[in-house]
């Protein structure tokens, strides 16, 4: 019989199996007793079978957004009850259920829809949750600020580098909140602070902002299944980044909330080569043309006003796309004519659900 049978696995080992860090096991273990049931005298911690089903649980329970004293005191609650072996905590059935409630139930919060940052966005006064992002012993260590509960949760599933949690947790934001608050208020808070702190951090944290862009970028896609509604007999909305910029996750959004509505759309990703976009403009005769800028250094305005001076159709009733300037690049700059520079995502999609609904069909 090995060592790690007899006498448990040590602390480092089990923070591998769990990705979270050994501090993070003795914070938990000295702040709220979550440490091994047994220990042997002069020896280190040693964690059995059924402690290693305790942190599993805490993990569980903090992925969901609840703060670790709460998911401790469940965790602790459950290894005391009679007739439990250590491995079962009521009322959690995954990532996202609700501490103390029954199986099945996901966290909803009843927060209004808003977040520090959004334009207009009030802070909430949430007493219930803990001030800063970063506690002892919370294991994320990310600048979160006064967010909603699914944020904490969603950055400690990252942190663990737990893709499943990632899955279920986004999948349950989009189904209890809808697409674009489960955007505005729970993935884009979140993938701001893992950039923050991977800004802040040299190269640590890279593989944290790549797995979670991953799976926010999965979960998008899966907001319409393909065929799940008709696409309306319309010219496409074009969704392209300006050259020289990398971020995609806020045109996925969009390209999500149109496929939701029913809107065609053609995605092209990241960094466009301007002679690239103008061929896909004039190729295709787009009812709109969606611009990404992140920066000011990457917000092409020559580039914007070319393609909204762009026309196409039959002589005598050629037509001009709609431009919208997304993105925090263009900011600073009144819109040159031919474009719009809407404000968040609500906004885009009511802007081109509104013009697509004026558009004609192109004939068959």
């Amino acid at each position: 019989m090995s060592d790690s049978a007899t006498y448990g696995l040590t602390t480092g080992a089990v923070a591998r199996r769990l990705g979270v860090s050994p501090t993070t096991l003795r914070s938990w273990d000295r702040r709220y007793g979550i440490g091994p049931a047994a220990r042997e005298d002069g020896r280190h911690r040693r964690w059995a079978p059924e402690d290693v089903a305790m942190l599993e649980e805490m993990c569980r329970l903090t992925a969901s957004g609840a703060p670790p004293a709460e998911a401790a005191r469940i965790v602790r609650t459950a290894r005391a009850a009679p007739g439990t072996t250590g491995t079962e905590v009521p009322g959690t059935a995954g990532p996202g259920a609700v501490p103390g409630a029954e199986p099945g139930t996901r966290v909803r919060s009843a927060e209004p829809e808003s977040y520090p940052g959004r334009p207009g966005g009030p802070r909430r006064d949430r007493p219930e949750e803990p001030g800063p992002a970063r506690q002892p012993g919370s294991g994320n260590g990310l600048p979160l600020g006064d967010v909603r509960r699914e944020c904490r949760g969603l950055a400690r599933a990252a942190v663990r580098l737990d893709g499943p949690a990632l899955d279920a947790l986004l999948r349950d934001a989009v189904a209890d909140h809808g697409l674009v608050t489960a955007w505005e208020e729970v993935m884009a808070p979140t993938l701001h602070a893992v950039g923050r702190k991977w800004e802040s951090s040299g190269d640590r944290y890279v593989e944290v902002e790549h797995l979670l862009s991953w799976h926010v970028s999965t979960a998008l896609r899966q907001v319409m299944p393909a065929g799940h509604r008709s696409v309306a007999p319309v010219p496409p909305v074009l969704l392209a980044c300006v050259p020289g910029e990398q971020h995609t996750l806020p045109l996925e959004a969009l390209a999500a909330g149109l496929s939701e509505r029913g809107l065609p759309t053609r995605m092209f990703g990241a960094a466009v080569p301007a002679e690239a976009l103008d061929a896909a403009v004039r190729r295709m005769g787009p009812a709109a043309v969606v611009l990404w800028s992140q920066a000011r250094s990457t917000a092409n305005h020559a580039l914007a006003r070319h393609v909204a001076g762009s026309s196409f159709g039959v002589k005598g009733a050629r037509t001009r796309p709609l431009v919208l300037l997304a993105g925090p690049g263009w900011a600073g700059r009144t819109p040159e004519p031919g474009t719009l520079r809407p404000g968040g995502l609500r906004e885009a999609l009511d802007a081109l659900s509104r013009h697509q609904a004026g558009v004609r069909a192109p004939p068959v």
